[in-house]
């Protein structure tokens, strides 16, 4: 890998994980003040996540290993958001329901 190669991945992988980072916090914002808004700006900074993932996986000179992880680490991102969300409400309805 070139230094210049190198560069350019690291950066990628970094706004993945910045926009992965959006996608996170915007949803659960938009969650937790009931803001549409904000939950379809989660869903286009996942949108950025999996098209740097692509990018990655098609422009940068990691081993095919490595492009199918970033590649399976973008859809999970899809999935985790959602699915704590319902964890939560899940856990403090059962709270609830205790008291």
């Amino acid at each position: 890998m070139t230094p210049t190669a190198l560069i350019e991945t690291a950066v990628l992988l970094g706004l993945l994980v910045l926009a992965g980072g959006g996608y996170g916090g915007l949803y659960s914002a938009g969650r937790i003040w009931s803001r549409p808004g904000l939950i379809r700006a989660g869903g286009v900074c996942w949108i950025a996540a999996f098209a740097l993932a692509l990018t990655i996986a098609i422009r940068s000179p990691l081993d095919p290993g490595w492009k199918l992880l970033v590649l399976v680490s973008a859809v999970v991102y899809a999935i985790i958001p959602p699915m704590t969300w319902r964890y939560l409400e899940r856990l403090h309805d059962e709270q609830e329901s205790q008291r």
